[in-house]
């Protein structure tokens, strides 16, 4: 199998995360005092993948500024603009110059817990898929229908997928991390707008692949997972990873931590500053926020001058 590239989806605007949006693309937005897409990296190198193309957008600039060349991560970096958000399918098919072979597809603004990544790309060296999906089996169909399902014949091939169902067939997630190659550019050649969402979306194009008689797979890698939609999931994204790592607090290295501060399941970012006495409980402060002295806070994110509880 040739060199596998990676490819980062990062140019969707993010409204929904108002007010953060403004000043931070959400794959800037940190989980553990990394952006989201500073995870994604890190697994592709863990991978052995060197070579990434990422598809920017929205604030593009600011992350083109931040991950430059990839040098900080070991990596070969090439931004691909998408001016216009026509959808998932749209921007891979962007991506299509600077792939040379099977590449290995993450969403920017999606934070993941993982196991074992390594078997997407194993499982896919077996030579008898054209695709595998990073999956997830739910036991609540709500973030399924947020999501889409993956359905299986008896010999654990991809069948159907199906984008948002409303009403799921089965609670097998699909978790937006996909080992493909690259036979999926003429399956989003073939891939109409949808009357959902008049976009392009990649669970049309992975349909296309399957009914042209590809076959695609799935393996259960992922543990948790987080659409980093609202200000609440940049919360709940960063208590998980506490949660994952036994942590009572992460403070950057080069924060500053005052006389009379108590903090409590915190992630402190870069640069910022908390004066004391204060005591904070499930809160995240981002890069250079400076906190005064005052009254208790839970579950918030500050940030600059904004305090938003969720």
């Amino acid at each position: 199998m040739p060199p596998l590239t990676g490819v980062i989806l990062s140019a969707g605007k993010g409204t929904r995360i108002d007010p953060f949006n403004a000043h931070f693309p959400k794959p800037l937005l940190p989980i553990g005092n990394e952006p989201i897409m500073g995870h994604h990296l890190r697994l592709f190198r863990s991978l052995g993948i060197t070579k990434v193309v990422v598809v920017v957008g929205h604030l593009m600039e600011r992350i083109i500024n931040h991950f430059g060349r990839g040098s900080e991560y070991g990596l070969d970096i090439r931004y691909v603009e998408q001016d216009r958000i026509l959808g998932i399918a749209h921007a891979v098919g962007l991506a299509e110059p600077h792939v040379d072979g099977p590449f290995l597809l993450c969403l920017g603004d999606i934070y993941y817990l993982s196991e074992r990544v390594e078997r997407l790309l194993s499982r896919f060296e077996r030579g008898d898929v054209r695709g595998v999906l990073a999956v997830k089996e739910e036991t609540d169909p709500a973030p399924v229908r947020r999501n889409f399902t993956v359905e299986q014949d008896d010999q654990g091939y991809v069948t159907r997928v199906v984008e948002k169902p409303r009403a799921p067939q089965c609670l097998l997630k699909g978790c937006g991390i996909y080992m493909l190659g690259p036979e999926i550019f003429d399956a989003i050649r073939k891939t109409p707008r949808t009357a959902l969402r008049d976009e392009y979306e990649i669970t049309t194009s992975l349909q296309i692949l399957i009914d042209d008689g590809y076959r695609v797979a799935v393996e259960p890698v992922v543990t948790w997972d987080l659409n980093v939609t609202f200000p609440r999931d940049l919360l709940d994204g960063n208590l998980a990873y506490l949660r994952a790592r036994s942590l009572e607090n992460l403070v950057a290295e080069d924060a500053t931590v005052g006389a009379g501060v108590e903090l409590h399941g915190c992630v402190v970012g870069k640069g910022a500053r908390i004066q004391g006495p204060r005591r904070l409980r499930d809160c995240v402060l981002l890069p250079d926020t400076t906190l005064p002295a005052g009254e208790a806070l839970e579950r918030a994110i500050v940030s600059g001058d904004l305090v938003i509880r969720t």
